[in-house]
């Protein structure tokens, strides 16, 4: 994954749309929080012996709502100056300590 190109092309795509204005971090965290919605609604009443794509939804529609997921999340990184990988690294250190291994 070439992270940097999908982050210029996410500043590309908002800029010649002219969102700039609408990305605000309530904004987008609203997004963010309707997108993971969608996807989650996807997945809403699939049955337990439905292990991977429930009946009612494509692979695709699933690939479409995690994307979208993925933009949002991004984005709202940009706007509020987050590095998003080390972010997540830090998050799994602590995790770690609070999760500690179960195999012995």
């Amino acid at each position: 994954m070439n992270f940097e190109k999908i982050k210029s092309d996410i500043e590309k795509f908002v800029s010649n749309r002219k969102w700039q204005d609408y990305h605000t971090p309530k904004n987008l965290s609203m997004a963010l929080s309707v997108e993971a919605s969608e996807l989650m609604e996807i997945f809403q009443w699939q049955m337990e012996n439905e292990k991977a794509y429930p009946k009612s939804a494509s692979k695709e529609q699933v690939e479409d709502e995690v994307a979208d997921v993925f933009f949002y999340l991004v984005r709202f990184c940009q706007i509020m100056n987050i590095d998003l990988e080390k972010a997540f690294y830090y998050k799994m250190k602590k995790n770690a300590e609070k999760y500690p291994n179960q195999i012995k």
